[in-house]
């Protein structure tokens, strides 16, 4: 099996044409025909995830978040993306993220989430279109949970997704039909009221985006980046594993969030 292999499998599970048109997905860095007979799984390409790689004696890096995001002009010790790149050629190490697109992808980010979090009845969000298989694709995830108080469901969260503490807003509703969109997704909080969730889980929520949910009357939980999206990296370890069996597939021991509650 070769990087490129495994590359087209991404593209099987999270299709690039399901990216944000800024996005940075696919084969970022390596060779497309390098033999793979271990794969290093997690959230961020970091410095201490390439040198885990090396350490575990992988040849390539799945991750969710992309190594080079931003426009790269320069590729040196100076920067850490610079140091990571740098690290990765030296050691023969290729790196495939999906990002944006996995976010979308039927059975992606926010399919697993919703799970996670035990909603029933998942369904997506504004679906921007059908893939192959005649599955909507989009965004945010909506489901329902047993009609449960604000606090109970918030205790809920804080333990299935192992987050260290939770930002909230209280919409003044009980909690039963629930959006989620892990990562960035603020922004998105139209969209949760307009599907008629009463409650939305994501992170990095903005402060004006807090009085906004509380004056529409939604709850608005902020579970933490990390914490929304790293449930994933199981889901792509599995999925790996049974598609290529021959090769060993391993998660991050050294990945995490480098946030931190005082």
């Amino acid at each position: 099996m070769t990087v490129s292999d495994i590359l087209q499998y991404i593209e099987e599970l999270a299709p690039s044409y399901m990216k944000m048109d800024w996005d940075n997905v696919g084969l970022l860095c390596g060779d497309s025909r390098q033999e793979v007979t271990r794969i290093l799984v997690a959230l961020d390409p970091f410095e201490d995830v390439c040198r885990e790689a090396k350490e575990a004696g992988a040849q390539l890096i799945v991750t969710h978040h992309p190594l080079i995001f931003a426009p790269c002009k320069s590729v040196t010790e100076e920067t850490s993306v610079g140091r990571a790149i740098r690290y990765l050629c030296k050691n023969d190490i290729s790196a495939i993220n999906a990002h944006t697109n996995l976010d979308c992808a039927p059975g992606g980010v926010n399919d697993v989430l919703a799970s996670r979090l035990g909603l029933s009845e998942v369904q997506v969000v504004a679906p921007e279109g059908k893939d192959a298989q005649g599955r909507d694709w989009g965004l945010l995830r909506r489901g329902v949970v047993e009609e449960q108080t604000l606090d109970t469901f918030l205790a809920q969260v804080k333990e299935r997704l192992g987050c260290p503490g939770l930002r909230y807003v209280d919409g003044g509703k009980p909690v039963h039909q629930v959006a989620v969109g892990g990562g960035a997704c603020g922004s998105e909080l139209m969209d949760a009221v307009g599907a008629g969730c009463d409650t939305f889980v994501t992170s990095d929520v903005k402060y004006n985006q807090f009085w906004d949910a509380r004056d529409l009357g939604i709850n608005l939980i902020d579970a933490g980046h990390f914490y929304t999206e790293n449930p994933v990296t199981a889901m792509l370890a599995e999925k790996l594993t049974e598609r290529f069996p021959e090769i060993e597939t391993l998660i991050s021991k050294k990945h995490g969030d480098c946030m931190k509650f005082f």
